[in-house]
Order: structure tokens, then sequence, then C-alpha cells
């Protein structure tokens, strides 16, 4: 659905010309660099009318650029209205948005900007790209007060969430000694114990913790203020003595209170940019590149990125669960369809929603569902709108990709159907894509090996047929966090796909787990890896050409499809129609 944004355009300039800036960035982020964000921060959203999670856009007194990736291009190009010029990133020829201002912004040009939304690396990476090809010829970067995509919003602009915060219990997280709280106890130690002495490694003063989820876990709370992601807007502030959590106070239970008793100081979220000033810190907005900032990854993500033995178990414990939502889903759509029944890719999504509900322990969706038939599956990141989504089609290729969170973990699951008869074009596509998942899921290798390297196995089937795919082959999942964590710790998701714009998309996603393997020899002493699937779901057995596999991937399908029956079938045997739709996906091919 297109969004006119003539007028909306119109009032961002005039504003820009008050505040003598001749262009004006729009990053897709929060102020804590959120993937997905809160309604009242989709500011790129709102100035575009592009609904996708990844873009940034490039606003000038003339024209206006919208740069994403492969996962948006379709979904972009259907959005945009004629305003914008859609920048394909990683095509061929395609600036990046620092590459276009150098291209494109006259001498003595000022490019107005909300230093808040905009990251270190980014902003310096546009100075760099601007003094080396220009020469320096006066082109400036204009840190703003005020953000002038919410002045020219206006009143219509969406309020900031109110919901209250909660305490996560040990149980689903962590061993009670590394809970946070024990850096005073008797055994010293803990996730801010940890973090001191990282800050006391590097001789700082202290860190500014501002990535929302890295709070949240840093200090074992909860909330609700962005959709699908249980988290809440905070910053914190951590030096060798202090550690101070900047949120809004109405949001602070008295449970949270006693969590987080004396250890823990509790300020409005609104004086973190004082309060650093007055520690003689220059604030975020104006303190990049100066010498008293160290710049680099944060302790904390690679902290959380390590998963305890509890949130590991809980992770394979709410994917079963999961797994008996799914299957009871995929058996009712089935029979609905063939009945006859006129569902939409809405009614399917929300008729997911109510399976996953009855579940132990569940929380809320981990993402918006991507309930997808026909032409809408070529569309990676697809959110169907009841307004406009289509009808359920038995006849053509149907990817569900979902997820959810439970208190004891987070699931993000894609499985690609069709309910009546392929072609043998599309499960020759399915199929590669299958080998290509199989061969992630089976690989094993050296530590240190990373990601890019292993990124091809998922790949090479394809790769035989002249297919590819215009995403990552996986992503770091939280533990009832968020669903696409970085960096990939040890909880990640193995995701091939193949997609045809106007016809198809196929897509079959499991999490995974790192683990140790043993091998018959080591060699270099280095120790060797491997995955561990805990996603329980059937793949489309009738979307499989048997003749494309080898021996060991078809002992693959079987044994995955026979680990599905013995560990779902429990879960399910209250729903004979799950039970037998169970039964018939998992046979042996």
């Amino acid at each position: 659905m297109v969004t006119v944004t003539t007028d909306r355009l119109a009032s961002l300039r005039e504003l820009m010309k008050e505040h003598d800036v001749d262009v004006f960035l729009a990053p897709s982020e929060d102020a804590h660099q959120s993937e997905y964000i809160a309604d009242c921060d989709k500011r790129r959203h709102w100035i575009s009318g592009f609904t996708g999670s990844a873009g940034f856009a490039v606003i000038t007194l003339k024209e206006a650029a919208l740069f994403t990736d492969g996962r948006y291009f379709l979904q972009a190009s259907q959005q945009l209205d004629n305003n914008w010029t859609l920048m394909k990133q990683g095509n061929p020829g395609v600036p990046t948005w620092q590459e276009y201002l150098v291209k494109n912004v006259p001498s003595g040009s000022r490019i107005g900007l909300d230093p808040k939304l905009i990251n270190a690396g980014n902003l310096n990476s546009g100075r760099s790209s601007i003094d080396v090809t220009t020469s320096n010829l006066g082109i400036l970067f204009s840190p703003l007060k005020e953000n002038l995509i919410d002045l020219a919003w206006g009143k219509d602009r969406p309020e900031s969430p109110k919901d209250k915060i909660f305490v996560q219990p040990v149980k689903y997280t962590e061993l009670k000694t590394y809970f946070f709280f024990e850096l005073t106890r008797q055994d010293n130690s803990g996730k801010l114990k940890d973090l001191r002495d990282y800050i006391g490694s590097k001789n700082a003063y202290g860190t500014i913790v501002s990535a929302l989820d890295e709070i949240a876990w840093l200090f074992n709370l909860r909330g609700s203020d962005i959709e699908c992601n249980p988290v809440f807007f905070s910053y914190a502030v951590v030096s060798e003595k202090d550690a101070i959590l900047y949120v809004d106070l109405d949001k602070v239970t008295e449970e949270v209170k006693e969590h987080l008793g004396s250890l823990v100081t509790v300020r409005p979220y609104s004086e973190l940019f004082h309060e650093l000033k007055e520690l003689d810190l220059n604030a975020v907005e104006v303190a990049v590149g100066e010498t008293n900032v160290l710049e680099e990854r944060s302790f904390v993500t690679d902290a959380k990125a390590i998963k305890t033995p509890e949130e590991l178990e809980g992770m394979r414990a709410c994917h079963l669960r999961d797994g008996a939502a799914l299957v009871r889903y995929f058996a009712w759509l089935e029979d609905k369809l063939l009945a006859g029944e006129k569902l939409d890719e809405v009614d399917g999504a929300d008729r997911l929603e109510l399976f996953r509900k009855e579940q132990e322990h569940f929380v809320g969706l981990s993402f918006a569902t991507i309930s997808s038939t026909g032409p809408s599956g070529a569309i990676i990141h697809y959110k169907p709108e009841k307004e406009t989504c289509k009808v359920i089609d038995p006849t053509q290729i149907y990817l569900c990709d979902s997820g959810g969170q439970y208190y004891d973990g987070t699931t993000d699951v894609t499985r690609t159907f069709h309910f009546g008869t392929p072609t043998e074009y599309e499960k020759r596509c399915f199929t590669r894509v299958l080998q290509g998942h199989i061969a992630i899921d089976e690989a094993v290798f050296p530590k240190g090996t990373t990601g890019y390297l292993l990124d091809p196995f998922a790949r090479q089937a394809l790769w035989k047929d002249g297919l590819n795919f215009l995403h990552g082959t996986g992503h770091g999942v939280g533990c009832f966090l968020n669903v696409h964590e970085g960096p990939h710790g040890m909880t990640v998701t193995d995701e091939p796909g193949y997609y045809e714009d106007g016809k198809f998309g196929i897509r079959i996603e499991n999490v995974i787990l790192v683990k140790d393997v043993d091998t018959p020899n080591n060699f270099g002493g280095r120790g060797y890896l491997g995955f561990e699937h805990i996603t329980i779901a059937p793949v489309g057995l009738n979307l499989i050409d048997v003749e494309l596999l080898s021996p060991s991937e078809i002992k693959w399908v079987n044994a995955y499809h026979q680990e599905c029956l013995e560990k779902l079938s429990s879960l399910i045997a209250h729903d004979p129609l799950a039970v037998a739709w169970l039964e018939k996906e998992t046979k042996a091919i």
C-alpha cells in the first residue's frame, strides 16, 4: 500500500529551511539503535511510507532517497510513492548513503541530524567520506536539538509507551551464582562484577549501556515498550562504584525496586545527558570522536551472547511447546483449505497466535507473523494487513515465518508448505533450499570459524541451479529478549531461502544451538563445533524432490521427522486432527 508523502515532505522541507539545513538524515533506529521500534519512533516510516525494519532516508530540499537491503527491495518498491528514489544497497553501482551525500550535496551544505539516532560508526563514516572526497569543501554535519520529523509529525505522533517493568525470574535465566546482585555477596561474582572488571581492564571510569536488550539482560528486568520485544526505554551507567538505571519512574513497580535493592540507583530517563556532563563527560551527542570516549563493541553484548545452562534448557523447552502450536496450526489450516473455506493471510496469522497463547509461559509474539501465500512469500519480510492481504490459495506455496516470546525463551521458525500439488520447479527450488538447511545443520568446523565462512554451506545447492537469496543465512536469537540478537552467539538461526518476485517464496528456518563436537582428530588443538537444532516442526514432504537428495540427506530428513513425531505427539494428543497431520507429515521418504 502506497502512502502519499507529498505534504509530509513539504512540511519537513519548510522546517529544514527554518533550521538552516540543506539535508536531513532519517535512520530507522530509535535512540537506542533498536531494530524494532515503538510507534512513536517510526520517523523514517512516517516520512517515507516504507514500513520495513531496515532503511535509511536522505531528504534534501529537492530530492528524497531511501536506502535498504535485499530483504526489502520488493516491499519498498511497492510502498514508496513517486517522491522517493529507491536505492538498492549491495547492487552494483548503488552508493551507500554516505557516498550519496558526497555525490549529491553541494559545497557549503549543512546536513541536519538528530544526534541521538545516528550511531558513531555511521556518523564517522559519513564525515570521513566527505572529508576525503570533497577535500573539506565546507560540508558540515549539524546536530539539532529537536528532531525535525517529530516537529512535522506534530500532534499525530503517538505517545511514548508507559507500561510497567517486571522482573525476569532467575529460574528462567541463570545460575544463582551469576545473578546480577551477587557481586556484593559471598562468591563475589555476577554480571555487574564482570562488567566492572572489564571497565577496570580498560582503565576507564565507566560505561554507558544504551541498547535496551543489554539493559534488560544486565538487570534481569523485562518490559513491553516495543511490540514483540520484552524491553523498556532506559539507559544505564556503570562505574567502579555506581550502577545507575535511567528510566521513567512511573514504570518502576515495588517488585522492581525490591529486586534492584540498594545496589542500583534509579533516576529519571531524561536526566542521563545532564548527569553525564556533571561527571565531566561529554554528552553522547557531542562526544563522538572526542579523546575521552573509548569506542568499541559492547562487553555486555558479548556476555549476553553466552547462554547459561538454564537459558539453553529454557530455549529447548519453549521450542517444543512452540512446535506443538505450529503442528496444530498447519493441521487446522490444511483441513480448512481443503474443505473449501476461504481464509486470508491475516486469518491464518491470528489463528496461529491463538494456538501459541494456549502454550505454557507464553507472553506474546516475537515479531509480526509473516503469513504469505504465493507472490506474498517473495516479499521477505512481508506483513499482511487485513485491508490488502490475499486469500490463502491451496494451489500456491504458503510461507509462514513466525515466533513467540515465552518466559523461558524466544522462538523464530519458518515453514513452507503446499496444500495442493506443487510443480516440479517448485519442488526443485524447495529441495535446494532444504539441502542448504541440512548443510548448515550438519556442519562441523574449527573454533574461531566465522559465519561468513559458513554462509556458502547454505547456498551451494542453490548455486548449482543458478539460484540464490538476498539475506543472511542466520542471526542470533535472544532468550526471552529480542528475536534478532547480535552477535551470532550460542543461539542462532539456520534459514536459507529462495524467492521469485510475483510467484512464490521459500524459506526453512530452525533455531540451532552451538555445541562442542568430538572429532577423531583435533588439528591445531583448537577444538571443533557443530549445531543442535531445537526447532521441532515438520518440513513440507510433498515439496521434496527425493531424487535430488543424497543418501545422507534422506537420512537427515527421516531422522528429523522421527524426532518431531516422538517429541510432539504427547503435546498434541488432545487434538486428533493435529495427531493425524503430524503422522502424515513425518512419514519416511
